[in-house]
């Protein structure tokens, strides 16, 4: 690992340095936010699965279609954040952004309680819900990075713990109220009440509006980033590369891709997979394009020198560094999501009391996480450190993917034990959820950190969106697993292993975590970590 580097002279951090006393306000919107996001997320799955929005399927099916509609709300949400990220960026500044996005966010939740019972106006309440929470959330976690600067910078870490922290503080009491309130009040109720959370967490925003550091948008700039791209890949003086025909290649088989869909809805081919809907090839052709974009615009990179200075160059090299370490994370988003769909459906074929909910055991991951960040924080990464051991960020995340992967291991036996009839008390989840939590608090906390460190000042919005955009690709490999199993050759193939079907994609996700761990391993000790935080 190489010693950090700083694109400004260094300033001394100030130990006294106080913490920006605008940062209540930041977190106490996120607290509510954090209640209304996860209360009406956390019931989504057993609420459709006995809704009549699902009334036109056959039984057997429903929870099928439950889990692909939360996937596909899911991805919505990590997707938007490149909308927001690019009109912040761009336009109108991160402050406002978050509050008009959050104005969309309210009308979404309202739009739930008010037609549970109508499919159109229900899913439009998902799709305004996913655009604004997912425009606001990068962010909002940027805005609390804007708020320092490098005289209190080493102050920035302990924001962003207690930011962590009481995400965690609104999802515990979400996860653990909304269940009762469903089954007690109804759905109207169990979704009004998120929506009036975040109106108040839009009133407490709005409250701090003159204490906030507000950093302009980055105005039209000749070297940004798309444009030293695009100039690498015409080549300069040297001309289009291999590189060039990577990334325009990847650009056509990505339309082409959206166009066979495009075609199929009119004509209805017969080899066209049923289950390969939009949502699916829209994502994959986005991971196509900013996978062999990004690997051309890296092979022919050196040429954009001499049309851009070499610290635009070397932003956009950084830039590409980054992407790839979000790249190996995404098979952790895979995983994590899952707890919300496929251990709420495990939970219900397991023992409980008549008055519990197996939504509610998601409670158990928030109240975790507020443990298990000051266990790190003033006990582990210590003790570590008297050991010898360097407690850097990305050690942390990729031992963070390897104990989601343990996560689904656990998960998995206990299918297996479900599937062989035995009565499992649902107090065993306890032990998948706290190895998957753990392995959150490595991932998912560290990352918004180590974001926002590594993004140039240029693209911060735009970088904390593709932090966002790994989690959309994670819930992507879900629901083309998803699809896959439907296929009577797969299912046959599963068949064949003696294992259920939800078996053994428990043990095949656990499998995707254990190879991407090792992968993210291999490139992090080849990382070069940045100190892009702003001067004082």
């Amino acid at each position: 690992m190489s010693e950090i580097a700083s694109s400004a002279a260094p300033v001394a951090a100030t130990p006294a340095a106080r913490l920006p006393r605008q940062i209540p306000y930041i977190i106490g919107n996120e607290a509510c936010e954090r209640f209304s996001f996860y209360g009406m997320r956390n019931i989504l799955v057993p609420f459709l699965v006995t809704s009549v929005l699902l009334a036109y399927a056959p039984e057997a099916e429903r929870q099928g279609i439950a889990k692909d509609v939360f996937h596909t709300f899911v991805i919505g949400v990590y997707f938007f954040p490149l909308l927001g990220g690019w009109i912040s960026d761009r336009f109108f500044g991160k402050y406002n952004t978050i509050f008009w996005l959050s104005v969309v966010y309210v009308i979404g939740h309202a739009c739930l309680a008010l037609f549970e019972d109508n499919r159109p106006g229900f899913y439009t309440g998902l799709f305004l819900i996913a655009l604004g929470s997912g425009g606001i959330k990068p962010l909002v976690s940027a805005f609390v990075g804007d708020q320092f600067d490098k005289s209190n910078e080493h102050k920035a870490k302990v924001v962003y713990d207690a930011f962590y922290w009481t995400i965690n503080f609104g999802s515990f009491f979400a996860s653990l109220l909304m269940p009762v309130f469903l089954r007690n009040f109804g759905p109207a109720v169990a979704f009004g009440i998120p929506g009036l959370l975040m109106f108040i967490a839009l009133v407490i925003f709005w409250a701090g509006r003159k204490k906030y550091v507000h950093l302009p948008p980055t105005p039209p700039d000749p070297h940004s980033f798309m444009r030293v791209v695009a100039t690498a890949l015409r080549g300069g003086r040297q001309g289009p590369g291999l590189g060039t025909w990577l990334a325009y290649g990847s650009l056509v088989v990505g339309v082409a891709m959206l166009a066979a869909w495009a075609l199929n809805l009119v004509l209805g081919f017969a080899w066209w997979p049923k289950d390969l809907g939009f949502v699916i090839v829209a994502i994959t052709a986005l991971v196509i394009v900013i996978a062999f974009g990004g690997l051309g615009t890296s092979m022919q990179l050196e040429r954009a020198r001499g049309a851009h200075p070499d610290q635009a160059v070397d932003g956009v090299r950084a830039v590409l560094r980054i992407l790839i370490v979000f790249a190996f994370v995404t098979p952790f988003w895979s995983l994590f999501d899952q707890k919300a769909s496929t251990w709420v459906l495990q939970g219900e074929l397991m023992a409980k009391p008549d008055w519990f909910q197996s939504a509610q055991m998601q409670a158990l991951n928030p109240l975790l996480v507020m443990l298990i960040i000051p266990f790190n924080n003033l006990v582990l990464y210590p003790a570590l450190r008297r050991m010898g051991m360097q407690v850097t960020p990305l050690r942390r995340m990729g031992t963070g993917i390897a104990f989601s992967g343990l996560a689904w291991v656990a998960a998995g036996l206990l299918q297996l034990a479900i599937d062989g009839g035995e009565p499992v008390s649902i107090v065993w989840q306890v032990l998948p959820y706290a190895l998957l939590t753990f392995g959150e608090v490595l991932v998912s906390a560290t990352g918004l950190e180590f974001a926002y460190s590594q993004a140039p000042m240029s693209m911060k919005g735009t970088i904390m969106s593709f932090w966002m955009l790994s989690v959309t690709v994670g819930n992507l490999w879900v629901l083309m697993t998803n699809a896959a199993v439907r296929n009577d050759a797969v299912t046959a193939q599963i068949a064949s292993t003696g294992l259920s079907e939800t078996a053994f994609l428990m043990f095949f996700f656990a499998g995707f975590a254990f190879l991407a761990a090792a992968a993210f391993a291999w490139y992090a000790r080849h990382y070069p970590m940045q100190d892009h935080y702003r001067a004082a």
